[in-house]
């Protein structure tokens, strides 16, 4: 079992200056911990991403840290220009060393998609060519580019990327359709959803990928969930819950302002997320066991955990990582042995 990070980057409530600060001494702390991956959303107009421009953050997580991978999950591509998008991820895997991990999508929210006078209904197309794009100039090294009277030219990569013949990717699934169109372009995948609708998915990328692949070894199967790790299981739970209502409120703040509705909502209890299996908070012991059961359940290898959120102080959060560090990846890897025998 391996273990990552995601980050949504929601605004706390500090002063946005000292947010940011922060979050960089929370991403060394990530390092520290022996975190794999440092994953972050983008999202516009809204406090519940604080990135919304990933590689601008990304190239100060690349200067503040040395083995910690991290990278965008997702760029929303259809906003991007392409060029733009190419010559980003070169300069980001350069500037790490060779640290960046790729993945791309059409965008969670329509509205958000609008922003940009980008029609919801052509993203997914267009989320596809510009992936198709991309990894065209980079397993080349070269991109055609338009020039003066409409004709074509192919140029170099002034920056092509590091890790040949590109980055790993990734994508995020909600259906078997889309783990199994994963599987074939050999990505890694992550949710936030249900462990049981996540099951059906690793279930179809397992299939696909053994139809198509044999018995290479598998990609990441990741499994991001809101996690609180405290010694007491009270306090925890209370923690929590109080940093969770300040969360609800960012995720919520685009739906409310502009009325629509979430397709994948969250309750605005701490406690009937719990309920769900999304979230859970308490003692070190507490997080081993429902990490254990959820990634048996989901049929995932990488759990990816989302410590900071809400009006989580940094002592408390970087409380949070450390237990999970020193004492619930140890569980989880003696299970793991001990499962194996």
């Amino acid at each position: 079992m391996e273990f990552g990070v995601f980050d949504h980057l929601d605004l706390s409530g500090s002063p946005i200056e000292r947010f940011y600060r922060e979050r960089l001494e929370l991403v060394e702390a990530y390092e520290r911990a022996g975190f794999h991956a440092y994953h972050v959303a983008e999202h516009h107009l809204t406090p519940l991403g604080m990135a919304p421009s990933p590689s601008v953050f990304l190239a100060a997580v690349a200067q503040r840290t040395k083995r910690l991978r991290f990278g965008p999950m997702v760029y929303v591509s259809p906003t991007y220009p392409r060029l733009r998008l190419l010559e980003e991820i070169g300069m980001l895997d350069q500037m790490s060393g060779g640290r960046l991990e790729l993945a791309f999508g059409r965008g969670a929210l329509a509205a958000e998609l609008r922003f940009f006078d980008v029609d919801p209904g052509e993203a997914d197309k267009t989320n596809q060519e510009t992936i198709a794009f991309v990894l065209e100039a980079l397993r080349s090294d070269a991109v055609t580019v338009s020039e003066e009277g409409g004709k074509k030219r192919k140029l170099p990569l002034a920056v092509p990327v590091l890790q040949k013949p590109h980055p790993p990717l990734w994508y995020g699934v909600h259906s078997p359709q889309s783990a199994e169109r994963a599987a074939r372009a050999g990505m890694n995948v992550m949710t936030l959803d249900w462990a049981q609708q996540m099951r059906a998915c690793t279930d179809r990328y397992r299939a696909v990928w053994k139809e198509t692949r044999g018995d290479a070894e598998l990609p990441r199967i990741g499994l991001a969930r809101l996690i609180y790790v405290d010694r007491n299981a009270a306090d925890a739970r209370a923690t929590a819950g109080r940093a969770y209502r300040r969360w609800h409120a960012s995720f919520n703040y685009l739906s409310s302002l502009m009325g629509f509705k979430h397709l994948r909502p969250r309750p605005p209890e701490f406690d009937a997320i719990v309920e769900d299996g999304r979230a859970f908070a308490g003692t070190p012991e507490g997080v081993a066991e429902y990490v254990h059961k959820q990634m048996n359940e989901a049929g995932a290898n990488y759990f990816v955990g989302q410590f900071a959120f809400g009006d989580l102080t940094q002592e408390e959060t970087l409380r949070s990582i450390g237990l999970f560090a020193e004492e619930v990846m140890p569980m989880l890897q003696r299970r793991k042995e001990c499962d194996a025998h």
